[in-house]
């Protein structure tokens, strides 16, 4: 995440030669994509960015909204591309849509579980490391479906901002991809980090128990 806000704040300053702003670039790509029933609106905040398939809302922060930097425009473009995405019944989104109420629960396992064996006493360490390793490998799966959904959303973006002439070639088309591809490899770290998780706790199901844990 520090990456991702060092690089946003590098290019989230001038204008583009453009001059459209990112609220106007999303509703441009989506009008040049068929999509007519996503509503656009902004909120406060930095980075919150996301675009919201069970009532067709694509929320940028105001920064992105109402800038007209390539960091702005690249945001923008990258929330359309998980509407058309949706509009195109991409699998991998609906994939991840499908998985998200297990998510949560496999959340509260990991957060939970934990303090209910050290208080209780009730959870065996073999138990309890059962318990823990399905709910880590769920959230790692979602995190591994979420990944070609991130990769394709940067992917449509930096295709649509060059086509579309809202970008141009250069130093904007740099910031847009440098920026793109900082927020993505962040999904990456959160798929490795909860692959490790997975692992850690499947061990000693491997092992038999053998190995001590806190």
């Amino acid at each position: 995440m520090w990456r991702v806000k060092s690089v946003y704040k590098r290019y989230n300053q001038g204008v583009v030669r453009s001059g459209i702003t990112g609220g106007q670039a999303a509703a441009e790509i989506l009008r040049l994509s068929g999509i007519r029933n996503v509503d656009i609106t902004h909120a406060e905040g930095m980075l919150g960015d996301h675009y919201d398939p069970i009532h067709n809302r694509l929320v940028l922060s105001e920064a992105n909204y109402f800038g007209r930097t390539p960091a702005a425009l690249g945001v923008a473009a990258h929330e359309c591309g998980h509407a058309i995405q949706h509009a195109r019944a991409y699998a991998p989104l609906h994939w991840r849509m499908a998985a998200v109420g297990i998510t949560t629960y496999a959340n509260y396992v990991v957060m939970f579980l934990p303090l209910l064996g050290l208080f209780t006493g009730l959870i065996t360490p073999l138990t309890g490391a059962f318990f823990m390793a399905v709910a880590w490998g769920i959230i790692m799966l979602f995190n591994l479906v979420t990944l070609p959904v991130e990769f394709d959303a940067s992917r449509r973006a930096k295709v649509v901002l060059a086509d579309f002439g809202f970008i141009a070639p250069g130093e904007e088309a740099t910031g847009v991809k440098k920026v793109l591809d900082a927020a993505a490899w962040t999904y990456v770290a959160a798929f490795i980090t909860t692959l490790a998780y997975f692992l850690w706790h499947l061990l000693p199901l491997l092992s038999g128990g053998s190995r001590s844990r806190d």
